[in-house]
């Protein structure tokens, strides 16, 4: 179960997964709280279990019986909460319907959560088997949090095979001119879309032949476009909107960008890695797993002179940024392809229903 289809990151993952699971082991039933979004199309069949306008009052607690109604109707002998929302919704009612294997996600710091939604999370987390983190710093978190340790299990985001083809570049290729970009929804004020641009206009003044994409939309895009006025960018700045060929744009790209001053598991560093661009990205949360600074990338504190001065020196060695994207391509090729995360939940299933193969539980699920 997730929250709803909408285009974003754990939306993205969760779809994969739905539809990568190996169909002669598992029989995937899919819910989410609201049934919107773009990934819709992806999976049409998914059922809503919608809370209302609270998660805590009223309909809600409707919801949740009606949701454990289903699963017992089901026989489900999993039930896997995908994000929050999905948490406070999926695990009480799986309980309620005593399903044998229930299984929660932490799919951020929690650093932007407020205190009564990490606490209320928490409770849910003391019900479930497992908590599926998708980077070391979000079970780190979890633990500090009062989450024992054998509750928790990390699995990466997983990249499909689609990442990995060498695109056509969605911006033309000009002989000279040096790209770089940053690919975030414009929604919310830790993405720091205010820092790339003031780096960026640093940049500009000191290199001719620079210019910077950004990919990306939201309630934040106006400001942001009056912002790139008032630092002087003027035409060296290119607002691309949402895209739906992000292969092809980073295509067009020579470095990446990432200035948020949150992130578990960042899909943007991913599918740039599977690409073979370079990132320059802040050093928080699981963007040091990703990136192995010095390696396949560079991390740097969240400030304008470090993000310009390691932007200098990848715009001043060509031969290092080369070199930084065939090893984060590598990378991102032997861990994070999507066939073998799939394989880790399946494993996990499987390794949990063995686990519960004599209770009470799983014998009247399954009528053994």
């Amino acid at each position: 179960m997730v929250n709803t289809l909408d285009r974003g990151g754990t939306e993205r993952q969760f779809v994969n997964l739905a539809t990568a699971l190996a169909p002669g082991a598992f029989d995937v039933g899919l819910g989410c709280l609201r049934r919107r979004g773009e990934f819709l199309g992806r999976v049409p069949e998914i059922l809503e279990f919608s809370p209302g306008g609270s998660l805590y009052f009223g309909r809600s607690f409707r919801s949740r019986i009606a949701l454990a109604r289903h699963l017992h109707k089901r026989r489900v002998a999993v039930a896997h909460a995908f994000d929050f929302y999905a948490n406070l919704m999926l695990i009480p009612a799986a309980r309620l319907a005593r399903v044998p294997v229930v299984i929660g996600s932490h799919r951020q710091l929690g650093d932007l959560q407020t205190v009564r939604q990490f606490r209320a999370q928490n409770i849910m987390f003391r019900i479930c088997d497992r908590v599926v983190c998708n980077s070391q710093a979000a079970a780190e978190r979890l633990r500090q949090g009062g989450v024992r340790q054998r509750k928790l299990v990390v699995i990466p985001n997983g990249l499909s095979e689609e990442v990995f083809v060498e695109a056509t570049p969605a911006l033309p290729v000009s002989p000279g001119v040096t790209r770089i970009g940053m690919i975030s929804r414009m929604n919310d004020p830790a993405k720091n879309h205010r820092t790339f641009l003031r780096v960026a206009a640093r940049l500009a003044a000191k290199f001719d032949h620079l210019e910077f994409v950004l990919v990306g939309d939201g309630p934040l895009r106006p400001e942001l476009e009056t912002f790139a006025a008032q630092v002087g960018l003027g035409s060296r700045v290119c607002f691309l909107g949402d895209r739906h060929d992000i292969p092809a744009v980073l295509a067009s790209l020579n470095v990446t960008m990432l200035p948020s001053s949150s992130e578990s598991l960042s899909n943007v560093i991913l599918e740039s890695m599977a690409a073979g661009v370079p990132v320059i990205a802040t050093d928080v949360g699981g963007n040091l797993e990703l990136l192995e600074d010095g390696k396949t990338g560079l991390l740097v504190p969240l400030d304008d002179d470090s993000f310009t001065k390691a932007a200098e020196q990848l715009l001043l060695n060509p031969e290092q940024r080369k070199a930084y994207g065939q090893r984060a391509k590598m990378a991102a090729s032997s861990r994070y392809q999507l066939s073998a995360i799939s394989s880790s939940y399946e494993q996990l299933y499987k390794s949990l229903l063995a686990e519960k193969s004599s209770s009470p539980e799983l014998k009247e699920v399954w009528g053994a």
